[in-house]
């Protein structure tokens, strides 16, 4: 008895719970795909949807058979509509050709079934005329012939392109020379004709070519629409093309507004940067701000600018056309994402420059020592620096290698235009260093290009163990055409002859002791051959 209650038990908790799975199960529908009714070429129907237990391909089989038949039988066929219940049935002469159901409609043209049964009955209205045209011998002869008067005009329309493009070349020069030589400003040329023809030149390859291919395209579009079975492809590429310029049209129409607020964001940014070069220019007058002056003012003018252009170019951005498309989108990130990958060192440049022009650490014309680079500044700009050695080299020092170095400024400290030349020799403690003190004086007041006036000076520097140091300082004339190092070697050359006069050894820097033999050049040894006498030159 125990065992059949539980069998009956399981029996019916087995079918409760087959009732609770089919009912919790989602019903399985599947919609059957889509297919195209296509005759001779020509889109007919898309049937979505199966019909009395057909499916779209099915319909599609039987419909081709009933065209097919029906146009085998005779030319002459009249296309009619005939409405069941909700549905349109097309007749072609006395056959039923397909039946359009509300399912076969598509949802986005927005469209009723009256208007799609239609609409594919003017179709095989347009097949039926096709057809006949494809079994009319004269239609054929006359398309054919209609072909090659297309076909002959493309060759003619070619070769009066080249024509014309040959005969405009060899005139182009003379042209572009008389009318480039009429613009001129005051006597120089604006433009000048060897640069301006290869661009010329180009450009009229270029508009050739696309005349070539549109006159192409339009020749095989005439040619494929000429022809019953391919004259759905010269329809679609006559569509396609008006479809292009259209949307180009409408682009370009659509794009004026924002070209329109783009352009005046223009020169409001023009107003407002020529507004603020004139007020900085009044700022920079002298007492009004100390940060601000003749050489500061320049550089500031141009940072105020840029600041207001970029804010413009981030104003204008949105009302660019393309602004808002996925492309334009992914090449300002691509742009970007180099800036900020690859822009590293030239920010630390322009930084180093800027930090260089406010700090008034260098001017061009000063006479500066940055690390072991010696030489006269040129320019100051805003990556680099260049200076120029006294060997009439030309250096270009990197900005952040400046601010990162000593520098040493022979120029800065000195009265007036100049700037400052010095060097150092060591005499022994038995020469006295009053005599020393007079020969250095003596030997500058000798060099060419040494000023007088700030008179130079001697400083002894140090006291070492075996000898004193003497450093002679002077004011060099920077409008010479004498580089720092001819003045240095012409001073190095009267300390010698001033030393030699007095007959005073110079044992610098190493002096460790008197020689057993006197370390000078007598005077009437100075000129020993090959040297030659001043007057003798």
């Amino acid at each position: 008895m125990r065992s059949r209650f539980l069998a009956q038990l399981m029996t019916v908790f087995g079918l409760l719970w087959s009732v609770i799975v089919f009912a919790e199960a989602p019903s399985a529908t599947v919609e059957p795909a889509s297919a195209e009714l296509k005759i001779y070429n020509r889109s007919v129907m898309v049937f979505r949807a199966a019909l009395y237990g057909e499916i779209p391909e099915i319909r599609v089989k039987r419909a081709k058979a009933a065209i097919t038949e029906a146009m085998d039988e005779s030319d002459d066929l009249n296309v009619t509509l005939d409405s069941i219940q909700n549905s349109y049935m097309v007749l072609l002469g006395s056959r039923r050709a397909f039946i359009v159901s509300p399912q076969d409609v598509d949802a986005t043209q927005f469209e009723s079934v009256r208007q799609a049964a239609e609409s594919a009955a003017d179709k095989l209205r347009q097949v039926v005329v096709e057809t006949q045209e494809a079994r009319s011998l004269h239609f054929i002869l006359r398309s054919l012939a209609a072909a090659a008067l297309a076909t002959g005009i493309l060759i003619a329309a070619l070769w009066g392109m080249a024509y014309l493009r040959r005969r405009l070349l060899r005139k182009l020069p003379d042209l572009m020379h008389r009318h480039t030589q009429a613009l001129k400003v005051g006597r120089v040329q604006v433009v000048d004709a060897n640069y301006l023809y290869p661009l010329v030149s180009r450009l009229l390859g270029i508009l050739r070519w696309l005349v070539v291919l549109l006159l192409t395209y339009e020749w095989l579009g005439f040619i494929l629409s000429r022809f019953p079975y391919t004259r759905p492809w010269g329809e679609s590429l006559n569509n396609y093309l008006l479809d292009v310029s259209g949307y180009l049209f409408q682009g370009i129409i659509g794009a004026i507004p924002g070209l329109g607020v783009a352009v005046a964001i223009f020169f409001i940014a023009r107003g407002i940067s020529a507004f603020t070069r004139r007020i900085l220019r009044r700022m920079a007058i002298p007492g009004t701000f100390s940060w601000l002056n003749q050489e500061t003012l320049h550089p500031t003018q141009r940072l105020t600018s840029l600041a207001i252009w970029l804010f413009a170019l981030a104003m204008a951005y949105p009302y660019l056309p393309g602004a808002g498309t996925d492309a334009f989108k992914g090449l300002s990130v691509l742009i970007g994402l180099m800036i900020s990958l690859g822009a590293t060192s030239v920010v630390g440049q322009a930084a180093a420059g800027l930090i260089l022009t406010y700090t008034r650490t260098l001017r061009p014309g000063e006479f500066v020592r940055i690390g072991e680079y010696e030489g006269t500044v040129t320019e100051l700009g805003m990556f680099t620096t260049c200076i120029r050695t006294g060997l009439g080299e030309v250096l270009t020092l990197p900005n952040s290698m400046i601010t990162g170095a000593v520098t040493k400024n022979y120029s800065r400290a000195v009265q007036g235009p100049g700037y400052v030349v010095d060097t150092v020799v060591t005499i022994g403690y038995d020469t006295p260093w009053r005599q020393v003190e007079a020969m250095l004086l003596e030997a500058a007041r000798r060099t060419p290009g040494v000023l007088a006036d700030p008179p130079a000076q001697v400083f002894q520097t140090a006291l070492s163990d075996f000898y004193p140091e003497y450093r002679l300082v002077a004011q060099a004339i920077p409008s010479q055409p004498r580089p720092r190092a001819v003045l240095l070697s012409l001073l190095h050359a009267n300390i010698q002859d001033v030393f030699n006069e007095y007959s005073v050894q110079i044992m610098s820097p190493h002096y460790l002791g008197d020689p057993s033999e006197e370390k000078r050049v007598p005077k009437d040894k100075w000129f020993t051959a090959p040297a030659q006498q001043p007057n003798e030159r």
